[in-house]
């Protein structure tokens, strides 16, 4: 059996993944937060990616695989911490990889690294340019991981480095910006403006984490959920009210709420809810034959649950 590392593996979806690769492979995680409710079978060190720790264990794990999923991507920490444990963390990941002689690197970014934006085309491939940082400063960290994580694997083609950019994760185990907002009663949108969202239940993004790993894809994929709807429809899926406001209105006024954690992102995050950000996912598709195994409805049902 192979052994994999999962790097967050006491978030909600390296939760999921232990347990779904532990049909087929060794596993071993690391993590800085404690994670009480592991499987049997499945040994954690409570270490940072940043610290001579981690690499002590790469050198004494050896793992076939790594999957990074330990990223800060909430806004509860410090802006410069967060930047440090992002891209400071990830570039020593990817040197301690290689020298450890690891052989696969999963990399979990995301769909919001190109940015929403009024000239966005309906689904965006992998070619085009990542220009989140534009309007939305406060993600700029998970830009530069995207394009840090895609630089190593075309100058190291002899490690088959794979790099995801998924499009929202719903479900009972996520903990994210996204479900936070929808899981408001009274939701704050733009008014005039009802853009596509695309979104993906967490167990599909369990199965194509480890769909990348069992057939050592090289390369950068978009992937995609049980397809798009507006986000109006969205809010009112997963029991929400809408609640149109004009942008001069909302933008100061998310910034307070955001300033006493009332609302879960900062006010860059608006042409999120204004401007289509959504992405094609053929080629993951085509590389793998991946399919969803939920619709919407139950994706959006599992939040509520």
């Amino acid at each position: 059996m192979s052994k994999v590392l999962i790097v967050g593996i006491a978030t909600g979806l390296g939760g999921l993944l232990a347990r779904r690769l532990l049909r087929d492979h060794e596993v071993v995680g690391v993590d800085r937060a404690p994670w009480p409710a592991k499987p049997p079978g499945v040994h954690i060190y409570e270490v940072d990616v940043r610290t001579r720790g981690f690499e002590d264990v790469l050198r004494k794990e050896q793992p076939t695989s790594v999957v990074h999923l330990g990223f800060v991507r909430h806004f509860r920490e410090k802006e410069a911490e967060r930047y440090d444990i992002n891209v400071r963390g990830t570039r020593k990941l990817f040197d301690h990889c290689r020298t450890y002689g690891v052989q696969k690197i999963v990399l979990l970014s995301t769909s919001y690294v190109y940015g929403a934006l009024a000239e966005n085309p309906c689904f965006m491939d992998e070619e085009y340019p990542l220009s989140a940082s534009r309007n939305y400063p406060e993600i700029r960290d998970l830009v530069e991981v995207d394009t840090l994580a895609t630089a190593f694997m075309w100058k190291y083609p002899d490690l088959r480095t794979s790099i995801l950019r998924p499009v929202p994760t719903l479900g009972p185990h996520m903990d994210n910006a996204i479900g936070n907002y929808l899981n408001m009663k009274r939701v704050i949108v733009m008014m005039g403006f009802n853009p596509m969202l695309q979104f993906v239940h967490e167990e599909d993004m369990t199965e194509a984490l480890a769909e990348t790993i069992d057939q050592g894809l090289r390369g950068v994929f978009n992937v995609t959920g049980a397809g798009e709807l507006p986000l109006g429809l969205a809010i009112r899926e997963t029991g929400g009210t809408p609640l149109p406001l004009p942008e001069i209105v909302a933008r100061p006024l998310i910034k307070r709420l955001f300033r006493f954690g009332v609302f879960p992102f900062p006010p860059g995050s608006i042409d999120y809810i204004k401007y289509p950000c959504t992405i094609s996912g053929e080629r993951f598709v085509s590389e793998t034959g991946f399919r969803p195994r939920f619709g919407l409805k139950e994706t959006f049902r599992s939040l509520r649950r």
